[in-house]
């Protein structure tokens, strides 16, 4: 080679920049690249790699940028996005996609400026740190690939999708504003012990939660697991068989076969396939009794299996609540076996799942056992609400779903899952209280409650009368005859802040 052709190549100033960018310590590069995660690219302009540094560079802005408008200004698209099974499934491998691409990034960026006269010791520290960087780079799109899939196993296996048989499910006709069509949203509650392929099913828990769709404010309304006579809507084929309620009218005057709590087993053992197809006929069955019952459309119903809710409350970290009473921890009434322990009374009691479901259930010689429990099941209600922030959600949320999977089953369809989250947001925030039924005056012992009565209590609570101005004037005679006392009583909704306060009085 000539000196001429010598000088011209070490003229040329491509071959003078990879030296000055190397002559920064190791580890100095070490920082630069490490640091250059944050904005893949940018190590690359520090490398005078700058073509390729502004095209990484731009492409990073972009898919920040891309990001934060979407989270702030298409949060209903996000949700509907993390509800649909199949494009959860496309997010994994996008997600894998991303994190291989970060991990080029950084091992790319530490070579390039890396220096060449660097000693083994300083090359085998910054690839041992490159490593860990790397592995936690791995280690976090695992953990968001498994969040991911875990919500997609959630999704498929609790909601219905098209293929879901209910005979009780509302008709949707305006998808765009589903809450237009339903001011107000009535959904059923069950509390059972059973499981796939499990005979036996009694629901002890059944309520009905009334929302208000515009604001979130939540009426819970207790129902008690021996009513009997529970009645049918007259256009139902169960009407014609149970004109006067389900129960025996030639049997005795106590019959658990015909409690409200047997129906979800009773009817369908009974009476198999009557309303139709269904993938479960016990709750649709309820949805039109207890509808019937208390002068409500039941849109939907949330099944809870009492296992499943232990796991969902240790997922969730526990819950608080304020213990009035010593509660009992198991027992049976009916066969004096005494309960193993008490949870013992006082305020802000944290409660692990075994204790929050015996909070929820226990009975064993409660004064007004089920008029107890019911209340102790609305204040459960409240603290899991509570509990159930979108940070520690989020921190347990793969635990919290695969409870899901065992806790829930609901003929809520999955096309609407968005519609609810976002409901559900606003009952976080808004007043949850509480309609009385009037125990002694309506169902004293359960055998022939007044129904009439009841659904006019719930009626006067959901829509209360406008309140009249008092008159300018007094009156100038006293009335001669005593008003009747009226056979219903009704008043404005419990709110459950005061209901649930600790007054061990």
């Amino acid at each position: 080679m000539s000196p001429s052709s010598r000088a011209r190549r070490a003229a040329r100033p491509g071959r003078a920049r990879p030296s000055k960018s190397r002559q920064r310590s190791s580890l100095g590069a070490l920082a630069l690249a490490v640091v250059g995660v944050l904005l893949p690219g940018t190590a690359y302009l520090l490398a005078r790699r700058f073509r390729l540094g502004v095209l990484v560079t731009t492409i990073s802005l972009a898919l920040y940028g891309a990001a934060a408008y979407v989270g702030l200004k298409r949060r209903d698209d996000v949700i509907a996005w993390a509800l649909d099974p199949d494009l959860l499934l496309w997010m994994v491998g996008g997600l894998s996609a991303v994190a291989l691409c970060w991990v080029v990034v950084l091992v790319t960026s530490y070579k390039m400026l890396r220096p060449l006269a660097a000693r083994p010791a300083s090359r085998l520290f910054g690839a041992v740190v490159v490593g860990l960087v790397c592995f936690g780079l791995a280690s976090s799109t695992a953990l968001g690939a498994q969040t991911l899939m875990a919500q997609r196993s959630l999704v498929r296996k609790v909601f219905g999708n098209e293929k879901s048989k209910s005979q009780t499910r509302p008709t949707i006709t305006n998808t765009k504003d589903v809450w237009a069509q339903f001011p107000r949203l009535n959904l059923l509650l069950l509390g059972a012990d059973d499981g796939e392929g499990r005979d036996g099913t009694r629901t002890d828990t059944v309520m009905v939660a009334s929302i208000d769709t515009k604001t979130g404010d939540t009426a819970l309304i207790s129902l008690t697991r021996n009513w009997m006579r529970m009645p049918f809507p007259k256009n139902s084929p169960l009407y014609k068989i149970y004109p006067t309620g389900f129960w025996d009218p030639n049997g005795p005057k106590e019959q658990s076969n015909f409690y409200l709590d047997a129906m979800y087993r009773k009817v369908p053992e009974l009476h198999h396939g009557i309303l139709g197809p269904s993938d479960n006929e016990g709750a649709d069955v309820l949805k039109l009794s207890v509808g019937e019952a208390l002068g409500l459309q039941l849109h939907y119903y949330v099944q809870i299996n009492l296992a499943g809710f232990e796991q969902v409350v240790e997922a969730l970290g526990g819950i608080t609540v304020n213990i009035n009473y010593p509660v009992p921890v198991g027992g049976n009434d009916d066969k004096q076996i005494p309960p193993s322990r008490y949870l013992e009374p006082g305020p802000n009691r944290k409660l692990n799942g075994t204790d929050a479901l015996w909070f929820a259930r226990g009975r064993y010689r409660v004064p007004g056992a089920d008029v107890a429990r019911q209340a102790r099941q609305r204040c459960t209600i409240k603290a899991i609400v509570e509990r159930a922030t979108p940070q520690n959600v989020l921190a347990n949320y793969q635990s919290i779903a695969k409870a899901g999977e065992q806790l829930i089953r609901t003929d809520i369809p999955q096309d609407l899952l968005r519609h609810f989250i976002t409901l559900g947001e606003k009952v976080k925030s808004a007043k949850i209280t509480n309609i009385d039924l009037d125990k002694e005056r309506n169902y004293p012992n359960g055998r022939n409650p007044n129904y009439a009565a009841m659904r006019s209590l719930v009626q006067t609570a959901l829509n209360p009368p406008a309140t009249k101005p008092r008159p300018t004037t007094t009156p100038t005679r006293r009335p001669t005859t005593k008003p009747t006392r009226p056979t219903t009583t009704p008043t404005h909704p419990a709110d459950l802040t005061t209901d649930c306060a600790y007054n061990p009085n």
